[in-house]
């Protein structure tokens, strides 16, 4: 649940403009991750400024987590956004995008988190970006509670496919929780 301040649209680039931030309770619903994924892409999207409060507040391991971490300092680079809350365990974070760009991306989870959670994050963006763009991530490919790299290849993307989207995907090295790769 989040509140709108202001629908202002540029008319030059389709983008908000003069806009407020829109403000999310990242505890509403499930309360995962996804809150703040969905929010960033859509942040990143739009042109408009977010900040979420209370990310996976319910959840034994609150706040950001390492892969959640790496969304959201990826789609930072991608779209040049100014961010502030983007430490491990904050509960609240602020992101204000700026252009989307593609070009050629490496972003490392760290660990084993879910590199499923990172591309959820940061490829709908991507398919707004002036230039193409690719992306290699290191991390978990499967996750327990996270959708794995077969899922998203089988499943996800041809969805995105019959949207328009032109992208692939390709496992080089699996990466199984604990260890990652």
């Amino acid at each position: 649940a989040g509140r709108v301040v202001a629908n202002l649209v540029d008319e030059k680039d389709g983008r908000m403009a003069g806009a407020s931030v829109v403000e999310i309770d990242g505890s509403h619903g499930e309360g995962g991750g996804q809150v703040v994924r969905t929010a960033l892409a859509l942040s990143a999207v739009l042109g408009r400024a977010v900040e979420i409060t209370s990310i996976r507040s319910a959840r034994r391991n609150p706040g950001l987590q390492a892969q959640h971490l790496t969304g959201v300092r990826a789609l930072a680079e991608i779209c040049g956004a100014t961010v502030s809350g983007a430490e491990p365990g904050s509960g609240d974070l602020c992101f204000e995008p700026g252009a989307l760009h593609g070009g050629s991306y490496r972003f490392h989870v760290g660990t084993a988190g879910a590199i499923s959670l990172v591309l959820q994050t940061v490829l709908v963006p991507l398919a707004f970006a002036s230039e193409e763009a690719a992306i290699r991530i290191t991390g978990g490919t499967h996750v327990p509670w996270s959708p794995c790299f077969h899922y998203l290849d089988l499943q996800w993307l041809p969805y995105l496919r019959r949207m328009g989207f032109d992208a692939s995907l390709e496992l080089e090295l699996a990466g199984f929780y604990p260890q990652g790769n």
